[in-house]
């Protein structure tokens, strides 16, 4: 779904009246600072001081926010708020968003607002407080409640039922009252995301979750594990059989699957290179089906469209997020697909080819290759291993630079966070080029606030200290080969250079491509012994990244060579060039190398690489014979 369609997607939304009945929440965020903490004179007990407060929508309440952010004509809310502060807040910022609210009710007596207290202590959630879990409507509330959903059911064109706090719809009266609207009103689009009432609520298109789709079903399930494709075809596609309405059911970061009456369709999980928190990422996904199902768009493409719109909220840390027309637009110019998760997380469903370590992620048949003329290597750990061990050396350089002069001294358990997020960082990273690397870890040095803001360097000062640190190593490695202690095949993946001069051979033009500096590139292949072979040309990083980037390289190759399709192959051991190549419709093949050994397979990266889109993986080029004949037949 590229940027144009969704432009035309959002145009549709403002013509659409959409209306909300649920849970209606506030998420109270506390950011706790114990160096203003005291110890109470009156109880003896230490206090907890806040530096800084502030309050989000959740719930339904973030549904309706995120239906906002998406500009259609009317949003109605019908609900339930208590008499206080919480529902006060809920009230002004729907009032700013120009959401009607004449359908809201305000009990004054044995109704709470329900609210979630999040207090945060060095960037870490601790216990949450929670109200209104003690709620009982009077009869009074039910009926107007009735009166209201029947009235804003007749006026809109899309009607959300959601349900998340335990026992928020305590009267079994009330649900079946609901359904009796429901049915009354079959010409209107209803979609119900409810936690516990699924089995209650009849008759409606469903968002549900993998967890609740499960349960729903009645089955057992551990879950501990993830839940495997074909047992959530078979939940919605029954679902859909029962009630003839689409169901939808998200999947975290394996995206979402789809039932209709065009059949079950998975929509992959999208990438994302930075810290995310999912947070309310349902509450975007049911509201921006809603509009599109509203708007006349099939249920494949509702689900396309709420997929990337998740993917902007994800990325909103700390607060329920939303994401509007325009940061979606921004969001699809640039989307890397998970795929195949489940192959990629369990090495026991993978497929070879006879008498091969080629693993196969596509049907051959459907791969169509043979007609390769163009081929792009990436460099580091794909051919060379002159540079094996960086990932450790940018790593060392990240984290102290995120805790500064604290290095030594700060608490193990935000050390252990501060790594986890570097190395997260790192392992989807891989292959763009340095200085976007730093210009992340100048984002997280601001982000853990450790390091006074006069201390901080920009991207080139942390490039600077990454490069110095790897110089090091690789200078030593290159003096052992200059002296004849070490070979200089003792610094490159078993056959690739068997491999390379036999595709130079046949008249294929090659290219070398890193997200190295472009001067190290050719200096390390020359040195190395195959920059020669490279007559397509050696590309790497420069100091203005608007000039460079794998996905340039490998467009500006297909672009001035008119190459369509399978007649270019991509060889890399990161996640970036599988993705370019994927997305271009080339040959992606995946090297998931050793680097120590310099052959035999490393699990880690052919979990990174299948993700990445590759359609097939190898370990190394030892059996290059085997794989020539495969690509060139």
């Amino acid at each position: 779904m590229d940027e144009k369609r969704i432009k035309e997607i959002a145009e549709k939304f403002k013509k659409v009246k959409v209306a909300i009945y649920g849970d209606y929440c506030l998420d109270a965020y506390w950011i706790l600072d114990p160096r203003y903490s005291e110890v109470s004179v009156e109880t003896g007990l230490m206090g907890q001081a806040v530096r800084s407060q502030y309050y989000n929508l959740g719930g339904a309440s973030n549904i309706a926010a995120n239906l906002a952010a998406l500009k259609p004509k009317v949003i109605s809310t019908i609900g339930v708020i208590g008499n206080d502060i919480f529902g006060k807040e809920i009230l002004r910022q729907f009032k700013e968003f120009g959401i009607n609210t004449e359908y809201m009710i305000i009990q004054n007596d044995g109704y709470d607002t329900v609210a979630f207290g999040k207090r945060y202590l060095n960037g870490k959630e601790k216990n949450r407080i929670d109200f209104g879990f003690f709620n009982k409507m009077t009869e009074e509330t039910e009926e107007r409640i009735i009166s209201h959903i029947d009235k804003a059911l007749e006026e809109s064109d899309a009607f959300i039922l959601n349900q998340q706090v335990p026992n928020s719809i305590n009267s079994p009266i009330l649900l079946e009252r609901i359904n009796g609207l429901i049915k009354k009103h079959s010409d209107k689009i209803v979609l119900s995301d409810t936690r516990d009432y699924g089995h209650v609520i009849k008759n409606t298109y469903r968002k549900l979750n993998e967890q609740e789709a499960v349960k729903l079903a009645g089955l057992k399930i551990d879950e501990s594990k993830d839940i495997d494709i074909a047992t959530i075809e078979e939940i919605s596609s029954s679902l859909f059989k029962e009630s003839k309405k689409p169901v939808f059911i998200t999947r975290g970061s394996r995206g979402l699957a789809v039932a209709g009456a065009d059949g079950f369709s998975i929509i992959e999980g999208i990438q994302i290179l930075k810290e995310i928190d999912p947070v309310g990422a349902g509450d975007t996904v049911v509201s921006a089906i809603a509009l599109c199902l509203a708007s006349k768009l099939k249920p494949g493409e509702a689900a396309i469209f709420a997929n990337i719109a998740a993917s902007v909220t994800v990325k909103k840390l700390f607060k329920t997020g939303t994401a509007s027309a325009s940061e979606i637009m921004k969001a699809s110019s640039d989307i890397r697909y998970i795929y195949l998760p489940e192959l990629a997380e369990d090495i026991r469903k993978s497929k070879y080819l006879k008498d091969s370590e080629f693993e196969l992620c596509t049907d051959l048949k459907t791969l169509k290759i043979g007609k390769i003329k163009h081929v792009i290597f990436d460099h580091d750990g794909t051919i060379s291993v002159l540079r094996q061990g960086w990932e450790k050396i940018i790593e060392d350089v990240m984290v102290k630079s995120i805790c500064g002069d604290k290095y030594q001294d700060i608490d193990l358990v935000l050390l252990g966070r501060i790594k986890k997020r570097v190395h997260d960082y790192i392992d989807k990273s891989t292959g763009i080029q340095t200085i976007l690397q730093t210009e992340e870890l100048v984002e997280m040095v601001k982000e853990f606030n450790l390091v006074q803001e006069n201390m901080i360097l920009d991207k080139f000062g942390y490039k600077k200290i990454y490069n110095n640190e790897l110089m090091k190593m690789i200078n030593k490695r290159i003096e052992k080969i200059e002296s004849c202690e070490l070979n200089f095949e003792d610094f490159i993946i078993k056959g690739a250079i068997k491999f390379l001069q036999r595709l130079k051979d046949l008249g294929i033009s090659l290219y070398l491509t890193s997200g190295t500096d472009k001067k190290d590139v050719e200096g390390e292949a020359k040195i190395l012994g195959y920059g020669h072979l490279f007559g397509g040309g050696i590309y790497g990083a420069l100091d203005d990244v608007k000039k460079f980037s794998k996905k340039m390289v490998i467009e500006k190759i297909i672009e001035e060579n008119h190459l369509k399709g399978r007649e270019l192959a991509v060889f890399g051991d990161g996640p970036v060039e599988m993705y370019e190549c994927r997305r271009n419709g080339g040959v992606a093949i995946g090297i998931a190398s050793d680097e120590t050994r310099r052959y035999g397979l490393n699990i880690e990266k052919r979990e990174r690489l299948i993700k990445s889109g590759a359609h097939m993986v190898i370990p190394d080029f030892s059996q290059y014979i085997k794989l020539l004949g495969l690509l060139f037949q």
